[in-house]
């Protein structure tokens, strides 16, 4: 099925954002990684995808998080939330990263003012300046007494207790690509097209040192050493911005919880030797393709998380596992169904909407199976809801 087309005004603003990545192709001698191009297309200042001003989230944008799918999403995690700020003896601020349009930032403080768990500051560190006005229209909806707890941070605080809240975040962050063959690891970055065959080539180089060459080498058990030729390559991601973010917030969480729910795998089923052509995918206007090559700045570029890495990388910085499972089982574990039957089937005008988002956030279809929920802590003690009571639905062993 084509792409739809975009406006002039969009069209120009994607040239712009081609031009920009062309000259530094240029400048740094003919070729970049794909992390650095990927991080140009998405947060380079007043071009990329996160940065520029188009809409994102939502019908009218590319995709649909969850939080937007259902305010039973939020719920739910209030609960989660509430368990872990409770337990802490001065109960704990919030910090959310990458807060999307603001949507849970509302549901989550709805929720935990309802329960009697406020945090006693909800932080989101959010590096989008149009995003952050979007997040600061979602919350005047919000009471005087709750909204004038939300402050927005530039940089991650020195020191944190309570809960940093990730969703959807660890998938936008930009993925070095690699290539495993007989002749040797190479990552694949990216040159400047021939005339007439697109802005951007894939163009590949031999890696020998470095830390993603270490982290390619590692690997080699699970891909094996790839073919004689280009046709038996296996390509996939290695997300160390991923690892590097999940290692800066572990080293400043003093006590508390980090938990993160995306889309992604343990190490073995995400680089399992079938798997051979990596997770990459590009979402425009509800639209899922896998180059990411077209239109710069318009549509979103994403990988699967390798939640193996990031445990490693929390596990370095001192957190400890404290679960990992699905979205499905983590939301059900929150009493996400019990929050559903407080509104009776008889109201159906009511229900059968909040029913469907439930079917859409728990389906193995759906999001239930491919999301997963991990969370990792420091001085805390006892199961979490979210990852306790459901036999069988712990997936540690997978990492």
């Amino acid at each position: 099925m084509p792409l739809p087309v975009p406006d002039e005004a969009a069209l120009r603003h994607s040239r712009a954002l081609e031009d920009r990545i062309v000259a530094e192709i240029a400048d740094a001698g003919g070729w970049i990684s794909f992390s650095r191009y990927m991080e140009l297309a998405l947060y380079a200042p007043g071009l990329g995808y996160y940065s520029g001003g188009a809409a994102k989230f939502g019908g009218a944008g590319d995709f649909v998080t969850a939080p937007e799918i259902s305010p039973l999403f939020g719920w739910a995690l209030a609960r989660q939330a509430a368990q872990i700020l409770e337990s802490l003896p001065n109960g704990g601020d919030l910090l959310e990263f990458g807060a999307g349009t603001g949507r849970l930032a509302c549901d989550l403080l709805s929720g935990l003012e309802e329960l009697d768990a406020l945090p006693g500051r909800y932080c989101i560190l959010e590096l989008s300046g149009e995003l952050r006005q979007r997040q600061r229209q979602s919350l005047e909806r919000l009471a005087p007494a709750l909204a004038s707890r939300v402050e927005w941070l530039d940089r991650l605080p020195d020191a944190f207790e309570g809960l940093m809240l990730a969703n959807e975040v660890l998938d936008a962050m930009p993925v070095h690509r690699v290539v495993w063959r007989n002749a040797g690891l190479f990552e694949r970055g990216v040159a400047a097209g021939a005339p007439g065959s697109g802005a951007f080539a894939w163009s590949d180089r031999l890696l020998q040192d470095g830390a993603l060459f270490e982290a390619a080498r590692q690997l080699i058990p699970f891909v094996g050493p790839g073919g004689p030729d280009e046709a038996s390559d296996h390509v996939s991601e290695i997300g160390l911005a991923a690892r590097g973010f999940v290692a800066s917030a572990a080293r400043v969480l003093r006590r508390g919880v980090l938990l993160l729910i995306d889309y992604g795998f343990g190490r073995s089923e995400y680089y399992h030797p079938q798997r051979t052509q990596g997770t990459l995918m590009c979402h425009y206007r509800h639209h899922a393709h896998d180059d990411p090559f077209h239109l710069p700045g318009l549509q979103d570029i994403t990988a699967h998380v390798d939640f193996s890495a990031v445990t490693d990388a929390a596990a370095g910085a001192g957190l400890d596992l404290l679960g990992y499972t699905t979205q499905a089982h983590f939301l059900v574990g929150c009493g996400i169904a019990a929050r559903l039957a407080r509104t009776p089937v008889e109201r159906a005008a009511e229900y059968l909407p909040l029913a469907n988002q439930l079917q859409t956030l728990v389906s193995p279809a759906e999001m239930g199976e491919l999301f997963k929920a991990i969370a990792f802590g420091r001085d805390v003690s006892g199961p979490l809801i979210g990852f306790a009571g459901f036999g069988g639905s712990d997936r540690s062993r997978q990492l």
